[in-house]
């Protein structure tokens, strides 16, 4: 399978439509859409590695991708582990000819399956740990700064739609999310705008930076906001 040209347009992943039949897309499509649009890659697979969230592929382009995912999951190691615990891009652009890799046992599975390179990039919200995303190629080619700025943007939008589907499956995140009643909102807002400068994002990742961690933390949101307001919660810049 041939590698794809990169994209010059930024991609919205809730906006992408599912992968063309050729590539065999299995499980959630949208989400490898985006990379495999805009990068210069073969197949790809996005995974959760972390509670609150299932350890599973949630995504992958092709058979191949998705068994390459597979045993990363049950083995515990691979790019999408180390990607995710250094909360950094993992990338080898030559797995061919790699020498003492840091998970041999995947290695000798990847570069038995022909492919070339592998670059693996984390999802992460705040402190919130989801899971990570894995690339990979089939023919030697360079992996440019500008593909790794792109997939890292990339990685952030979806670890955000990730977490966004996964709150609204759980029941306990239903309906509004800021808890009952107008001192409710209050406290959130002021939390919101402390969280701001503490990080220095904007007040809708801010907001998400508080609901991640009630997420993680299985805690309503006002309850977050209550103690960053009370100064024992800080989020790091």
């Amino acid at each position: 399978m041939g590698d794809r040209p990169g994209g010059h347009d930024d991609k919205n992943l809730d906006n992408e439509p599912a992968l063309a039949d050729d590539r065999g897309s299995i499980m959630t499509p949208t989400f490898c859409a985006p990379f495999l649009a805009s990068l210069p890659i073969s197949r790809a697979a996005v995974s959760t590695l972390k509670n609150p969230f299932d350890v599973q592929t949630i995504c992958a382009s092709d058979d191949l991708a998705a068994r390459l995912d597979e045993l990363q999951l049950d083995l515990g190691e691979g790019p999408c582990w180390e990607a995710l615990n250094t909360r950094a891009p993992v990338l080898v652009p030559d797995v061919q000819s790699t020498q003492n890799p840091a998970w041999p046992s995947l290695h000798n599975a990847i570069a038995a399956s022909g492919i070339h390179g592998v670059f693996a990039f984390p999802l992460v919200v705040g402190t919130l740990e989801i899971g990570a995303v894995d690339l990979y190629v089939d023919t030697k080619h360079p992996f440019t700064v500008a593909n790794v700025e792109r997939a890292s943007a990339l990685a952030n939008v979806a670890a955000v739609l990730i977490l966004d589907r996964e709150m609204r499956r759980r029941p306990e995140y239903e309906g509004d999310p800021l808890g009952d009643g107008p001192y409710s909102r209050r406290e959130v807002h002021q939390a919101t705008g402390m969280v701001v400068s503490q990080t220095g994002v904007n007040s809708d990742d801010a907001l998400l930076l508080i609901r991640a961690r009630a997420f993680a933390d299985g805690k309503p949101v006002r309850e977050i906001a209550a103690q960053v307001i009370a100064r024992q919660l800080t989020f790091p810049s």
